[in-house]
């Protein structure tokens, strides 16, 4: 069984079933970590919170989207296959759409994170 993180409850009462979140928390913890914040993966994480801080541009832009594009694939490819990412900076906001698609299915699900301004 998944279990959420942070571990939930449901309307019942029960452990929340982490089916319909549990992909979007996967990629949330990709997509938000730097690389050498976890201690035993050290390459984990997509780098992609320095993007606010890097010099505004179509090449760094489509750098930054190939790298989360690729770190996705790196660490999530048992459970989706990526579609598109699509990742902006305005001021102190950055704004993150991910397509994918969860393997062995037909669905296509679209994930916007927000991270900054008064989100984060």
């Amino acid at each position: 069984m998944n279990v959420n993180f942070p571990f939930q409850f449901d309307g019942r009462g029960r452990t929340l079933d982490p089916q319909g979140d549990y992909l979007r928390q996967l990629v949330e913890q990709v997509l938000f970590t730097s690389p050498g914040e976890r201690v035993n993966l050290p390459d984990f994480g997509s780098g992609l919170l320095q993007l606010p801080f890097a010099p505004n541009s179509v090449e760094m832009a489509a750098a930054t989207q190939f790298t989360v594009q690729g770190a996705l694939q790196k660490w999530l490819s048992a459970y989706i296959k990526v579609i598109s990412v699509v990742a902006s900076a305005v001021e102190s906001t950055l704004t993150v759409t991910v397509t994918y698609s969860p393997l062995n299915t037909e669905v296509t699900e679209v994930q916007t994170f927000v991270y900054g301004g008064d989100n984060a």
